[in-house]
């Protein structure tokens, strides 16, 4: 988890980015075969994105499934294989990140325009 540096150090003097892999560290040292991630982008800047997005590709091609419930559009959208659109606790939109850029429910709900997997 890229944490060994700082063994000695409380968790508390951790940054948000060594705070979340942390906890990442915590869940998966019981073993699982199913991750839940609840907002793990949020308060990342941008290149601490890219770093969990490889953190979490990582986990899962280690045989971890990874379910995960994030608003950071290019997490969601570069992570999954896979994506559930709720709308006001209601499944609006179901399918694989390409199909779901284009669909109007989504675009409404989400994004305001046309997102670029680019």
């Amino acid at each position: 988890m890229g944490l060994a540096g700082k063994r000695d150090e409380p968790g508390r003097s951790l940054t948000v980015m060594e705070r979340k892999r942390l906890e990442m560290a915590r869940a998966l040292a019981t073993q699982p075969s199913l991750l839940l991630l609840d907002e793990v982008a949020a308060g990342l800047r941008p290149n601490e994105i890219q770093d969990m997005i490889a953190l979490v590709r990582s986990i899962a091609a280690g045989g971890v499934s990874v379910l995960i419930i994030e608003h950071v559009l290019e997490a969601v959208m570069r992570l999954s294989a896979r994506i559930v659109v709720l709308n006001h606790g209601e499944v609006i939109a179901q399918g694989r990140p390409d199909e779901l850029v284009n669909d109007a429910r989504v675009i409404d709900a989400y994004l305001g325009e046309a997102y670029s997997l680019a």
